[in-house]
């Protein structure tokens, strides 16, 4: 267990590419939430941005994580990321940042990505290919910037901000990198 670093799962979109709330989608025998949830399991303090009465609250509160309610999705996942920054007491604390949507990531993906970023700003897992995925981790350093993040999808912009110094972390298997936005998507991880 690592007392250094916070989880923060981003539950709270809209998923308006999908159609419908990701967070309650299954995956094997969990829901999307349930397996962030359980991709997190080693660190004591996890916290789950979520839409207000959303199936993530309520996951989030069997698994024994805080719920930060973001009740203006439209404000985009920086938004969401700017809420369980503030919620964090540790101003010294890592963030890691996981996506509800990406259901492969599990605890073996955090834990490398964590180690990855003891001597760096930001860790992050990056493709063969060069795509980067999730988790996310922040540093101290670059918590400071995500309040001055504008609304929108623009975690990408801190990630690659060059003020910061940055550890990609080759992962040879597609777990960081499968995002579901699409009922497509969706089909093509089973």
């Amino acid at each position: 267990m690592n007392a250094d670093l916070v989880c923060a799962i981003l539950a709270a979109g809209a998923a308006s590419r999908f159609g419908s709330p990701k967070t309650a989608l299954a995956f094997g025998e969990h829901s999307f939430v349930e397996r962030a949830l359980e991709a997190a399991r080693d660190y004591p303090t996890v916290i789950v941005v979520a839409a207000n009465d959303d199936a993530a609250s309520h996951a989030a509160v069997r698994f024994g994580a805080s719920v930060v309610v973001n009740d203006a999705r439209e404000r985009g996942m920086s938004h969401s990321l700017r809420l369980a920054n503030s919620a964090l007491s540790a101003p010294d604390a890592w963030l890691a940042v996981l996506l509800v949507d990406t259901p492969l990531v599990d605890a073996d993906v955090v834990r490398r990505v964590f180690a990855a970023a003891q001597h760096t700003d930001i860790a992050f897992p990056v493709s063969p290919d060069g795509r980067p995925g999730h988790p996310v981790v922040f540093g101290a350093r670059a918590r400071h910037a995500i309040e001055r993040l504008p609304d929108g999808d623009t975690i990408r912009t801190l990630r690659d901000d060059p003020r910061f110094s940055r550890t990609p972390l080759r992962f040879e298997d597609e777990r960081p990198f499968t995002d579901v936005d699409t009922p497509a998507d969706y089909r093509a991880i089973f």
